[in-house]
This record gives structure tokens, C-alpha cells and sequence, in this order.
């Protein structure tokens, strides 16, 4: 099996790149943002997760391990094979997927193409005792949108969040930028102080 991939860039595709080493060009599907990290000529080193089917061998590159955990966790919920799970590292980083899936923004993960709402559904469940070990998603901010979602938390909070989701923000990003202004202004804050905040936070 192959772990990782040390060579030169020698072909870009849609969805792959052609790997260099040593004379040897092994072809390695990628999600978009990896591929867009790679330039032709240049070194690289990949990290590798080798699927041997039947008729194949699939080698998927990935320039973190962290990515590579996320693809192979991915693909334990049912439904999601390896095209699903590299069109939702396209759109999304580790820890986004991570906010995602702690804060039930099941509509940030049917972002990506080929994902419904019921399979983002599935995601976000299935996954939400797997990731925290995975990624070190932030616990806090996991209890700060359950007391949110559950309507325990005071009402200029609650009030920011909304205003947030109705200026078009994915929930998990609204979540993590208001969670981050109650820390730094205070519980007793009010709500366009929070907003006021929360957007500079988006806006870094």
C-alpha cells in the first residue's frame, strides 16, 4: 500500500495529478483545493490513501493527514463514496466540516455537489461523535450552539445568530463568530454589539 507520494508535479486534470517519482508518473485524484495547490514542475508530497478494488487501484492525494483522516471518515457514513467525500474537501476545510457537524449545519455540508440535504443529514449525525477526536473541534463552541438551537441562550445571542443567517452566512460560520463575540464583549452584551463584532470576525 502506498502512504505517501514524494515527486514532481508532471500533469494537472479536472481531477487528478500526475505524480513524478523517479521516473515513475502515478496518477492521483485530488479534491479542487488540493489540485489548485499544485504547480506543474514543482515538488511535492502528498499524502496517500490506495484503494484497491477488483478492476483498480485508486490512489487519492492529499496535502495534509488530517485531510486524508477526513477523506477515509467520510466515507463511513453510507452513501458517501470517494467522489462525495472529495467534492465536500473541495468546498470545505477539516475544521469547517468539523463546525459543520458540531453545530448541525447540515446545509453548509449540502454545499458540495452530489450531497442532499437527507446524505448532509447523515453526515452531520453519524459523524458528530467521530470528529471532535479527529479534528479538536472546539467543545465550547459545540455547547454554545446547542444552547442556542435548544433556546437557552439569551435572547440578543440568539437575536445575533439570526441576523447573521439572514445576511446569507452558512450557520456553523455564524455560530463560531457570535460564540467569539460573547467570549471576548460578555453574556450581558447587546445584540448589535454582537453583530457588530461577529462580522469583523467574518470579515478576517
Amino acid at each position: 500500500m502506498i502512504g505517501k507520494l514524494k515527486g514532481i508535479v508532471d500533469g494537472m486534470g479536472e481531477d487528478h495529478a500526475i505524480i513524478d517519482v523517479h521516473g515513475v508518473g502515478y496518477v492521483v485524484q485530488a479534491s479542487s483545493r488540493t489540485l489548485q495547490n499544485l504547480n506543474l514542475g514543482e515538488a511535492v508530497v502528498l499524502f496517500i490513501e490506495t484503494q484497491v478494488r477488483e478492476d483498480a487501484i485508486r490512489l487519492f492525494g492529499f496535502v495534509a493527514e488530517q485531510e486524508r483522516e477526513w477523506f477515509k471518515l467520510l466515507q463511513s457514513v453510507q452513501g458517501v463514496g470517494a467522489k462525495v467525500a472529495l467534492a465536500i474537501l473541495s468546498i470545505m476545510t477539516g475544521g469547517e466540516i468539523a463546525t459543520a457537524i458540531g453545530t448541525g449545519d447540515k446545509a453548509m455540508v449540502a454545499r458540495a455537489p452530489g450531497v442532499g440535504p437527507k446524505l448532509a443529514q447523515r453526515i452531520v449525525s453519524e459523524l458528530k461523535d467521530k470528529s471532535p477526536a479527529l479534528t479538536g473541534i472546539d467543545s465550547g463552541l459545540a455547547a454554545f450552539s446547542t444552547s442556542v438551537s435548544t433556546r437557552s441562550a439569551p435572547k440578543p445571542v440568539a437575536d445575533a445568530v439570526s441576523a447573521l443567517g439572514n445576511l446569507g452566512y452558512p450557520q456553523a460560520h455564524a455560530f463560531a463568530a457570535v460564540s467569539a463575540a460573547v467570549q471576548s464583549l460578555g453574556d450581558e452584551a447587546e445584540t448589535s454589539a454582537l453583530i457588530r463584532f461577529a462580522l469583523k470576525e467574518l470579515a478576517r
